[in-house]
Formats: structure tokens, C-alpha cells, sequence
């Protein structure tokens, strides 16, 4: 077995079975994030880097950088109206977040991972009504809750951390919830 070169702790902790909707929400999608990063815990540089279920570009540490920009997008952008260019990506490379882990630096893309989540989540803090509705100018002008943006971006982990338990399991056998 190849020795870890980057080890990730997230502190994954269980969402309540119960609480108000927005205590619920947080929780949830924070257990996703801590989720993602698990999924990523003991892993050499290679291992992040792999694509390890062909012909897909997908990786752990794709992955990561995906999400980070997803963070971004729906948080920064969407919510906040900031001007937060893309982090792994371009127009030059629409795929740049799975394409370009060849030479990524996993320490350096985690860093960016956990900075952007800690900017979210404080955005979130000082958004608390869930009924604020936000403008996404992509693909046209769509109106879109808070509430609507924590749903997805639920979903979007939940997709997400099913590639990475797959990606995970073909890296090392290792599977879990």
C-alpha cells in the first residue's frame, strides 16, 4: 500500500434528526463537506491526482477543486452578487477543475477548498433568511432562494460524494457512508 503523503481531517460530525429548517440545512450540508473530505483522508498526491474510473477525467482532488468553485459560484456570486472569478477553471479550460489535477498541488487545493467553504458559510451566516431570493445570471436571469441554493447545494454533495466513494473504492477498497 502506497503511504499517505497528504492526510485530510474533516471532523465529520451526524446532522440532528430534528431542529429548525435552517440549523437542519447547515448541518446537512456541512456533513457533506466533511464527507468529501473524508473520502479524500490518507491518500498519497497520486492517489488524489487519479482518475481511477476511465474514460472520466474525475478525481478526488478534482473533485475538491470542482466543489470549491461550486462554493463559490452559488455563495459569492449568486448570493453575495460579488465578482469572484472562477478558481479552477476558465473558458480556455470549461474542465479545468477535473482536467488539470496532472500538476495541482492537493495541499495548496485543499487550502483554497477549506478557504472558500469558510467564506460560504459566513455569507450564509449573514444571509439567515432562507426566503432571500438571489439572481443567477447564467443561462438567463433566474430568481432563486436561499433555501433553493442550500437544496442544491445538498444535492450537489450528495451526487458528488457517491463519485467520490466509487473513485475512493477503485483507489484502495475502502468504502463507507
Amino acid at each position: 500500500m502506497t503511504e499517505p503523503e497528504f492526510t485530510v481531517a474533516p471532523g465529520r460530525e451526524e446532522p440532528p434528526f430534528a431542529g429548525p429548517e435552517r440549523v437542519l440545512l447547515d448541518a446537512w450540508l456541512d456533513f457533506h463537506r466533511s464527507t468529501l473530505l473524508w473520502k479524500c483522508a490518507d491518500l498519497s498526491t497520486g492517489q488524489l491526482r487519479q482518475r481511477a474510473v476511465p474514460p472520466s477525467s474525475m478525481s478526488l482532488l478534482g473533485l475538491v477543486r470542482h466543489m470549491a468553485d461550486v462554493e463559490r459560484n452559488w455563495f459569492r456570486r449568486v448570493l453575495e452578487g460579488q465578482d469572484a472569478p472562477p478558481l479552477f477553471y476558465s473558458d480556455e479550460y470549461p474542465d479545468g477543475d477535473f482536467d488539470l489535477v496532472d500538476d495541482a498541488d492537493p495541499a495548496e487545493d485543499f487550502e483554497t477548498y477549506r478557504s472558500e467553504v469558510a467564506e460560504c458559510r459566513e455569507i450564509g451566516v449573514e444571509h439567515p433568511d432562507l426566503d432571500e431570493i438571489a439572481v443567477r445570471k447564467r443561462q438567463g436571469v433566474h430568481k432563486v432562494s436561499l433555501r433553493w441554493i442550500y437544496l442544491h447545494m445538498i444535492e450537489e454533495y450528495a451526487r458528488h460524494n457517491g463519485h467520490a466513494d466509487l473513485l475512493r473504492e477503485c483507489l484502495d477498497g475502502r468504502t463507507g457512508d
